[in-house]
């Protein structure tokens, strides 16, 4: 009788703690509920205003784009009114029938599409190569080595263009895409990615190496085979600054090519003229809106890893 008892009283016991622990925690959340809305309340407030300066912000840069899209549907006259206005007055397509007729302006657009993807895909090849190279192998001489090559990145490319010049014409490259390939490649322009790679396999745990070895792999297959397929950020990042540089590269054609077939795009913008040699404006304007159409592709699909492989450049050094 006494052991049951006692088993009704820590029974009783333990209901009444739980149903105090049960009124407590509901206390506790109902004081909690007010709280976290408005928490919630201040984090949506939060982002719409930060949400709206940045649209804020980015008004001086989307507005000469979209400017630049509705002014080849304007009158020649109408580009130059003031104030400036976006949407035409009087809608006309007469300046964007001539972007195809003036010059050849699809074979020069193909052209610079082609240029600038062999320089991508070979300076990625190549930078890849050199900056695992520094970033992997101990060689004598490797930091100063390194210290050189990042100097190049001082020199004005103006300073460069005559000895590079001479060299192209005793080769008979002159009026050819080649010395358009082979510089950006090989040229001052490849070392902010060698730059780019090295920082980037620095950051490589030496593990992922060793293991490699234990498998058998030399280190050409070290690079193949495990570095290079986990260097997507810096190929990224790679990939767009020389596929931009390349495609808007307009110093070295004007240098280098001669005939109007083999020019590429940005030579081709300036040959939008009339019969008295003035420009038309809103042909070449239009002819210009459509040459940002492959660069935003381009940064569209690999932004993230554009942003990535600039951030792994300051792990290690």
């Amino acid at each position: 009788m006494r052991s049951e008892a006692t088993t009704a009283t820590l029974a009783a016991r333990d209901g009444v703690g739980l149903a105090s622990r049960r009124t407590g925690d509901d206390a506790e959340s109902g004081a909690r509920g007010p709280e976290s809305t408005r928490a919630r309340r201040r984090g949506t407030v939060t982002k719409v205003v930060l949400y709206a300066l940045l649209v804020v912000l980015s008004v001086p840069f989307v507005y000469p784009t979209i400017w630049m899209v509705f002014s080849a549907f304007k009158p020649a006259d109408e580009i130059f009114a003031l104030p400036p206005t976006i949407l035409p007055r009087e809608w006309t397509l007469d300046g964007v029938s001539k972007i195809f007729t003036v010059t050849p302006f699809a074979q020069q657009y193909l052209n610079s599409l082609y240029i600038a993807t062999r320089v991508t895909v070979g300076s990625i090849i190549v930078c890849a190569l050199a900056g695992y190279a520094f970033a992997r192998i101990r060689f004598p001489f490797a930091g100063k080595i390194f210290l050189v090559l990042m100097a190049g990145m001082m020199v004005p490319g103006e300073v460069t263009i005559i000895p590079i010049f001479r060299w192209v014409a005793e080769l008979g490259l002159m009026d050819t895409h080649w010395p358009l390939i082979i510089v950006p490649i090989f040229g001052p322009a490849a070392i902010v990615g060698v730059f780019i790679f090295r920082q980037f396999f620095l950051s490589l745990p030496t593990e992922l190496e060793e293991a490699g070895r234990l498998d058998g792999l030399g280190r050409l297959g070290i690079f193949a085979r495990i570095a290079f397929p986990l260097a997507g950020p810096a190929i990224a990042a790679v990939a767009i600054m020389k596929f931009l540089a390349s495609f808007n590269m307009y110093f070295e054609p004007l240098i280098f090519l001669r005939s109007e077939h083999l020019f590429t795009v940005s030579l081709g913008l300036t040959r939008y003229q009339d019969a008295y040699g003035e420009p038309i404006y809103n042909t070449q304007i239009g002819a210009t809106a459509l040459t940002v159409i492959p660069i935003l592709i381009v940064f569209l699909f690999a932004q993230r890893q554009f942003v990535e492989g600039l951030s792994r450049t300051g792990l290690k050094g």
